[in-house]
């Protein structure tokens, strides 16, 4: 269900309507009425990213290409790709400008 929301949300469909459902829905999967707040960075994110997608973020960040950061994970290049459109779906962006712009401004990379 989450998911399907967050793809709601992503997509501009109801915007305010969806993001009160996925504070309710939030709030029930950890026993909680209220939507959760937290002080992380990713908070701000309908769906945080995992540790993985946040080595490919930074390796993003640092201009490497797709072979070379599955290179340096240790990954496959199909696995560098489905996290890095993870990463846009959790960001909401289309792009590696847009996906680093968004992070450093979440905080989620540092700022330059």
């Amino acid at each position: 269900m989450g998911r399907l929301l967050y793809e709601a949300y992503s997509r501009g469909i109801a915007e305010e309507y969806v993001r009160r459902l996925l504070a309710e829905l939030q709030g029930e999967e950890y026993g909680q009425t209220e939507p959760l707040k937290s002080q992380d960075p990713q908070s701000a994110l309908i769906e945080p990213l995992s540790e993985r997608e946040r080595e490919v973020l930074q390796l993003m960040a640092k201009g490497l290409s797709n072979p070379v950061i599955a290179s340096r994970l240790y990954l496959s290049l199909n696995t560098v790709k489905v996290h890095t459109r993870n990463i846009y779906g959790k960001l909401g962006v289309h792009s590696r400008t847009q996906a680093i712009a968004k992070a450093r401004a979440l905080a989620i990379l540092p700022t330059i």
